[in-house]
C-alpha cells in the first residue's frame, strides 16, 4: 500500500472537518489550513460527498461538514475509496484480488498476507475521531 496525494489530502481535510464540529467549513479555509491546493481539494471533497462522507451547503455560510460522526469513519474506508487495495500486492487483497506472478511462491505470499492483515486491521480499527 502506498498512499496517493488524493488519499493523504482527503484524510487531512476530514480530520480538519472532524475538529470543526458540525459547522460548515469553506473549501478555502480547509485548503489554507492544511496546505492543500484549493482546486485539487474541491475534486477530493466532491468524491467524499458522493460517497456520503460529507454534506455541503452553498452560500455565504456554506462549505462542507461531516455527514456522519467521526467515530464512524474508518481510515481504511477513505484509503480504499481513493487508492484501492490496502494490500502490498493484489494477490493477497481481500477486496481487490487479482492474480499476480508472486502467487507461485506460497511462503512469500504468506509474508505479504501478514503485512496486509496488520495494515488492514490497524486502519479498519482507527477512526477519524482517534486521529483528530
Amino acid at each position: 500500500m502506498k498512499l496517493t496525494s488524493k488519499s493523504e489530502y482527503a484524510l487531512l481535510a476530514l480530520i480538519y472537518l472532524a475538529r470543526s464540529g458540525d459547522s460548515y467549513v469553506p473549501v478555502q479555509l480547509i485548503a489554507s489550513a492544511q496546505g492543500i491546493p484549493p482546486k485539487f481539494l474541491e475534486q477530493i471533497l466532491l468524491i467524499l460527498k458522493r460517497a456520503k462522507y460529507l454534506r455541503s451547503h452553498r452560500g455565504q455560510a456554506g462549505g462542507y461538514t461531516l455527514a456522519k460522526p467521526a467515530e464512524l469513519i474508518h481510515l481504511a474506508e477513505i484509503i480504499r475509496l481513493f487508492d484501492g487495495a490496502l494490500a502490498p500486492t493484489e494477490s493477497v487483497s481481500s477486496y481487490f484480488y487479482e492474480s499476480t506472478p508472486i502467487e507461485k511462491e506460497q511462503n512469500l505470499l504468506a509474508v505479504f498476507r501478514d503485512i496486509r492483515n496488520y495494515v488492514a486491521e490497524k486502519l479498519e480499527n482507527t477512526t477519524l475521531a482517534d486521529v483528530s
